[in-house]
């Protein structure tokens, strides 16, 4: 599928093709319901996802299911074209069409933490969206495939087919809860690092321990050899494992500002260069956005920039 849209009007009977696959389920049935072969079946409808720059379908061994933004096209194509069939020649619906909901995908705990909080100025005005999480690279092959307008990445996108902007930098910050903070020699910790925490059950996102490995070496220059004792894949339920005086863990600090603050959480070291990783926003090269996807874009930057 191409990553372009064009800038030209839909194609009518592409639209009735996407209906009736919509409705029917598959193409075979969409083929008998709309009268035409089934190869012209999957060239139009191919050829409305290449103008769209979205997937529409996605292909199953028994049939089709409908993306999020083939679920909003129809229920704003369905009224109008039923409309249309029931007349000869029909004239166009005079009512304007809003726009489709803009498609936003990136990290869980990012997009809860930072992003949807920021989001009542867009809702504002009449922008509406539709938010899917996972993991970046699954994400940016979504992105490239059209199931998104937007990506939010911890990793930047290589390739011609995307393009990226730096979003924000998240540090990295070493914390356990207060029971923890007496059974700790902090003049250890700083001077030989990881031998003060020898004794301390370790809490990771994941089996690899990616986050305090990076740590470890980025800050003790040492590598990471051991077991974790919790491993949950989820950054906010390592976070309410630490504050329930689990462990020590390392943590994102936007994801822990106010447990800091308020000493639920205790800074256990505060190095001069801490860790940092940049997050992207991606979105397909030679794309004609969508006013509001273009209005989301603007605003993730203003609000992740002090991030």
């Amino acid at each position: 599928m191409s990553d372009r849209k064009s800038n030209g009007p839909l194609d009518l009977s592409q639209l009735r093709t996407f209906l009736a696959v919509y409705r029917a389920g598959s193409l075979t049935a969409a083929a008998r319901l709309a009268g035409l072969s089934q190869p012209t079946v999957t060239t139009q409808l191919r050829a409305l996802e290449d103008h769209m720059g979205r997937q529409l379908f996605e292909r199953l061994p028994r049939g089709v299911t409908p993306t999020p933004a083939a679920d909003d096209l129809a229920a704003r194509l369905a009224a109008p074209m039923d409309a249309l069939n029931a007349i000869a020649g029909g004239a166009a619906v005079a009512e304007a069409v809003p726009e489709p909901p803009v498609l936003l995908a990136g990290p869980a705990e990012f997009l809860a933490a930072v992003i949807v909080p920021s989001l009542g100025p867009l809702l504002d005005k009449d922008v509406r969206l539709r938010i899917a999480t996972g993991l970046s690279e699954d994400l940016l092959a979504g992105l490239r495939a059209g199931r998104y307008d937007l990506v939010v990445s911890t990793i930047r996108p290589r390739g011609r087919a995307l393009t990226s902007e730096p979003l924000a930098d998240e540090d990295f910050v070493l914390v356990a809860a207060p029971n923890w903070t007496g059974q700790i020699d902090h003049d250890l910790l700083t001077r030989d690092g990881p031998a003060a925490l020898a004794d301390i059950p370790l809490i990771s996102y994941a089996d690899d321990l990616p986050i305090l490995r990076r740590y470890w070496r980025h800050v003790f220059d040492t590598r990471l050899v051991a077991e974790p004792a919790l491993v949950i894949p989820d950054l906010r339920a390592v976070k309410a494992a630490a504050l329930a005086g689990l462990g020590v863990t390392v943590l994102p600090r936007y994801l822990c500002t106010t447990e800091l603050a308020n000493g639920s959480l205790r800074l256990l070291l505060d190095p001069e260069d801490a860790p940092i990783n940049t997050g992207f926003l991606a979105q397909r090269s030679g794309a004609h956005p969508l006013p509001h996807v273009a209005l989301v874009r603007d605003h993730l930057l203003q609000v992740t920039h002090s991030c």
